[in-house]
């Protein structure tokens, strides 16, 4: 009886391991059915979400050596990307702004306009802010169809040779020059002038332009010397011009080597005026060379708080509410930048050609934009024609200089 009690119940057991085998199949299928709708409604979702954005690059030098200029660089787009924001977006899409750190060198530079422009989502560029990087990034960003506008570079290649490059600021021609002619009409105890210059693309470039101009308006070159940005000791070339008895000596440099040149030029016993250009205008200049920095005048694109510009004004007060500080005049062009961008994108669409096609059509005062940094329009290679202004330090704050323009 026990023999066939099995015999019976095997042919079940079978079956009913057969039974679950097939249940638990149908249950895995199930699962993986559930994953991947799940996986499904989560990608469209989110591919729902991103569609509701429009991505805009800042590339700026954010760490190393000047990063001082990518902290104003990336507040300036910031507070200006809050206002589009708060008021509806562009076409009621909410602009979202990349920051990708060039540490201001050309070959991380390079990296990162490869990087921006292999993410097709990416519609332009503000940026870069150093002559160097700028350059590096060009070719890169013209092969891909994107534009940089650079709220920075002054180098005179800059935009040369690419439809798809762009500056907000003057060259380095007209910057050397207005500066060799300020030297000569307003600081009128000049006569002799030695250039101490940034060995790099912004420091050649100002360097060249400058002595060019200095020696066709009447004032003699005793010196000329060079320094490499990576150094911090600058008594050699100090010591060369000390000895030339210059009654200025020129910077075609940024703050962070300014700054040191200042201190180790006074420890020194150098007395001559001291004269620098754009790069040397942030507010770490006057924290390296403390006391040092008082005297000097620097040329600069911009000016907070010239008469009659309110617009400037109100930013100035949001930008200091938003973020403890004063902006200054690389935060003012790159918030100008963002809005170009912006204004292209409203006015053309939403894809790369369309942005370079607008800029490329603002060709005249009648057509240009009017930013708190003024108005800009662009001839044939990108450059734009505007102002500079200079500054002074007087007790370890920088104002307006007394005299602006030339006659």
């Amino acid at each position: 009886m026990k023999q066939q009690t099995l015999i019976e119940t095997a042919p079940y057991r079978a079956l009913c391991r057969l039974e679950i085998g097939h249940i638990c199949s149908a249950l895995r299928s199930s699962l993986v059915l559930l994953l991947i709708f799940s996986a499904a409604f989560l990608l469209t979702a989110q591919e729902a979400e991103a569609a509701k954005t429009i991505k805009v690059a800042v590339a700026g030098p954010f760490t190393g050596s000047v990063a001082a200029f990518g902290e104003m660089i990336k507040k300036g787009a910031q507070l200006r990307a809050k206002e589009i924001n708060g008021n509806g977006g562009i076409n009621s899409k909410e602009l979202e702004l990349i920051f990708e750190d060039d540490t201001g060198k050309d070959k991380e530079a390079s990296l990162v306009a490869t990087r921006i422009a292999s993410n097709k989502k990416i519609l332009a560029v503000v940026g870069h802010f150093n002559s160097s990087c700028s350059l590096a990034g060009k070719p890169i960003y013209k092969r891909n169809r994107i534009v940089e506008l650079s709220p920075g570079s002054t180098n005179v290649n800059v935009c040369k040779g690419s439809d798809y490059t762009f500056r907000n600021l003057y060259r380095d021609d007209f910057q050397g020059s207005f500066s060799a002619k300020y030297i000569k009409g307003v600081l009128t105890d000049v006569k002799t002038v030695a250039v101490f210059f940034d060995n790099d693309d912004y420091g050649r470039g100002l360097r060249d332009s400058f002595k060019q101009s200095a020696e066709k308006a009447g004032l003699a070159i005793v010196a000329d010397e060079a320094y490499d940005r990576d150094t911090t000791d600058y008594k050699a070339q100090l010591t060369k011009i000390k000895s030339a008895s210059p009654d200025l000596i020129f910077i075609a440099g940024l703050y962070s080597q300014a700054g040191l040149i200042l201190s180790q030029a006074r420890e020194s016993g150098i007395t001559a005026q001291f004269f620098g250009a754009d790069g040397v205008d942030s507010p770490k200049l006057l924290e390296i060379a403390g006391e040092a920095a008082n005297g000097i005048y620097i040329t600069t694109p911009f000016i907070f708080g010239l008469e009659g510009n309110e617009e400037a004004q109100r930013v100035a007060i949001a930008f200091e509410q938003e973020f403890g500080k004063a902006p200054d005049t690389w935060a003012a062009l790159t918030y100008d930048a963002v809005g170009m961008i912006v204004e292209a994108i409203e006015k053309r669409g939403e894809s790369r050609k369309a942005i370079r096609d607008h800029l490329g059509s603002l060709t005249s005062p009648e057509k240009g934009y009017q930013g708190i940094t003024g108005l800009t329009y662009f001839d044939e290679n990108g450059d734009c024609l505007k102002p500079a202004y200079v500054k002074q330090v007087v007790n370890g704050k920088f104002v307006a200089a007394k005299v602006q323009f030339l006659d």
